[in-house]
């Protein structure tokens, strides 16, 4: 894991959470033994379910909190809640591009806003640094003076894009940041995402529910299961032979553009179980067709190759 910009080493974030008045309280394991290694100029995707762990994953990137065990480093350094130092180093971009900007900004005050808490930069310098920022983004000198209603969502996205990219960060930690724009526009907003990512060197940690962009900007994959990853690799491995179960299961529900192309669905039984009392064993094997007495008894670990791990007692072929 040497030259890692940021690198997770057995993560775990629990919430204790109170059930009613005569009941005790319960402890949520939102992330169990999540480790990861990301370098510059690479992009590192999680996918998985809705409550999988993800956002809670994102949290802790960008120390909005801190792991209740394991390590979390940026630049081979420890990173806490709170360290000033390593706070510019991540920044992030929301899902959302309507709920992420303030309406009541103009972008350029926006875009200086965190320049002016983090830097002693003068007021030229900050418009100058701005609007530099804007052009590499595709936004217009005009723009620098209008309010975000004003706007597109694509466009929303570029001004959510060049903020967070205003203090010069080393990882960028992408929250589902296309899902919530047209299919046209995601097209250019993940091509933006690329050209600067080669242009400034940018880790990216790409968050995503859907394989189909996945595919199209991820060096290396990360899927999870209640809070665990089920199965790592890089991103031709896992798209061409998946091992987990899991996995083969959310690659068939993603839209293939071929209509000659055979296409198997696997549909899996039963919702997501509640991370308040997950399954004995393999947390996947309520659900898992390949499931056997010994999946509902022993928790699989991580094995594999280098490159290409699961966590499955009886993997895919």
């Amino acid at each position: 894991m040497t030259g890692a910009v940021l690198e997770g080493r057995d993560l775990a974030r629990f919430y204790t959470v109170k059930r009613g008045a005569f009941k005790p309280e319960a402890t949520v394991k939102a992330l169990n033994g999540v480790s990861f290694s990301l370098q510059s100029g690479r992009t590192l995707a999680v996918v998985g379910e809705s409550g999988c762990g993800k956002s809670t994953l994102a949290r802790l990137v960008t120390m909005i909190e801190d792991p209740t065990a394991g390590e979390l480093l940026i630049d081979g350094k420890p990173a806490r809640v709170g360290d000033r130092n390593l706070r510019s180093a991540v920044q992030i971009v929301f899902q959302n591009p309507y709920g992420s900007l303030n309406p009541r900004q103009k972008v350029g005050s926006i875009l200086e806003e965190p320049l002016k808490i983090n830097t002693d930069d003068d007021a030229a310098t900050r418009r100058r640094k701005a609007e530099d920022m804007m052009a590499r983004v595709g936004l217009r000198p005009e723009h620098y003076d209008r309010y975000p209603h004003m706007f597109s969502g694509g466009q929303r996205q570029r001004i959510a894009i060049a903020r967070a990219l205003m203090l010069q960060p080393k990882v960028l930690v992408l929250d589902e940041p296309v899902s919530a724009l047209d299919l046209s526009i995601q097209a250019q907003v993940l091509n933006l995402l690329m050209d600067l990512q080669k242009e400034m060197n940018l880790a990216y940690l790409f968050i995503s529910h859907g394989l189909s962009v996945v595919r199209h900007i991820a060096d290396d994959v990360m899927v999870m299961y209640l809070g665990r990853p089920v199965e790592t690799g890089t991103a031709e491995e896992v798209f061409t032979r998946p091992r987990h179960p899991y996995t083969a299961a959310l690659l068939s529900a993603t839209p293939i553009a071929d209509p000659e192309r055979e296409k198997n669905r696997i549909r899996l039984q039963g919702e997501l179980p509640s991370p308040l009392n997950p399954p004995t064993g393999c947390h996947f094997n309520p659900r898992c067709w390949r499931a056997q007495e010994h999946c509902r008894q022993v928790t699989p670990e991580l094995s594999g190759e280098a490159t290409h791990k699961f966590a499955c007692h009886f993997p895919l072929d």
